[in-house]
């Protein structure tokens, strides 16, 4: 198995580069830094500085390294940012994976692993959102990556191409060996509270207080990056051996508001956080909560890390690694 991680230098393709080497796998990796940071670059992995829609490049890359498996990570996941700059998402998120599909085809890459999200199901009314559920993506970002999803589908159906479209809820955490973790925060809860932790500054700023929900703030399934980076090896595995293509949820079927969140780190800060109020985010739904019984099935998935431990893991990273 000769592995390409599009998007390798980034948050999660550089700890799925570390999680490969760890288990003594060579492997390969694409990424031009457009959000990926070379702080985060693994040293064992062969590194191409590449934008992954660059075909004839890319085919030369594939062809040197004999690639048969894609992990395709490097895509742009900002939901406010993809409201405001629709281009950038399409030209990035479509146009350069048709670029992507069309490489494959031409050199017969047999296995292709994708990271989509949960932002395509958009608003639901369910208690947690399965596989075959209605995908009505409510942001420019969902609505780019599901149309990622059927452009797959549509050339699995043409070559023969073994594919597992993983679809991420919120993913969180850094490496145990404090290697890698999230530099840019995104926009995202996480990496604002990390932001202002590092700067002693114990503020948080919180987009809407009226959802209905438990305590009016939003609900997300929250899933640790070295968590992710397993399901990445054992999705491999998974398509290979049963030369078969896979959809899986990829969350841990429990639910936190935002106030939840702020409480866990208060916990482990022992800091009282000031909380500023501002109006809901377009593209925000009031919760989206994984259920994830398919995953656990097909991959057997071993108990996952705790959000404290999570939580505790992005701390360090954040105030000694960064």
């Amino acid at each position: 198995m000769n592995i390409l991680i599009t998007g390798g230098a980034g948050y999660i393709g550089s700890q799925i580069s570390y999680k490969l080497s760890d288990d003594k796998i060579k492997h390969s990796i694409l990424d031009n830094f457009s959000t990926g940071n070379k702080k985060l670059l693994n040293p064992e992995a062969n590194f191409f500085n590449l934008n992954f829609g660059d075909k004839k490049n890319l085919k030369r890359i594939i062809s040197e390294k004999k690639i048969n498996c894609i992990i395709h990570l490097a895509a742009s996941i900002s939901v406010p940012e993809s409201m405001k700059n629709p281009q950038k998402y399409y030209q990035n998120n479509v146009i350069n994976l048709i670029n992507l599909l069309d490489v494959c085809k031409e050199t017969k890459i047999k296995y292709f692993i994708f990271s989509s999200t949960a932002s395509i199901y958009g608003e639901t009314t369910k208690s947690t959102v399965s596989e075959n559920d209605i995908k009505n993506p409510t942001n420019i970002y969902g609505k780019t990556k599901l149309i990622g999803e059927e452009l797959i589908k549509y050339y699995s159906k043409k070559i023969d191409l073994n594919y597992a479209i993983l679809r991420f809820f919120n993913v969180i955490g850094a490496d145990s060996w404090r290697r890698t973790g999230p530099i840019l925060n995104q926009g995202h809860l996480f990496g604002n509270i990390l932001e202002n932790i590092k700067k002693k500054n114990f503020k948080v700023t919180i987009f809407g207080n009226k959802y209905l929900t438990k305590d009016g703030t939003g609900i997300r399934d929250y899933i640790d990056v070295e968590d992710i980076a397993q399901i990445h090896i054992d999705a491999i595995k998974l398509v290979k051996d049963k030369k078969k293509s896979y959809i899986l949820n990829c969350g841990n079927s429990l639910g936190y508001s935002v106030y939840d969140i702020i409480r866990n780190f208060e916990k482990l800060t022992k800091k009282k956080f000031s909380i500023k109020i501002k109006k809901p985010r377009p593209g925000d739904v009031a919760k989206v909560v994984c259920n994830n019984k398919k995953i656990k099935k097909v991959l057997k998935l071993k108990k996952k890390k705790s959000m404290l431990k999570s939580i505790e893991h992005s701390i360090k990273w954040k105030l000694l690694s960064n």
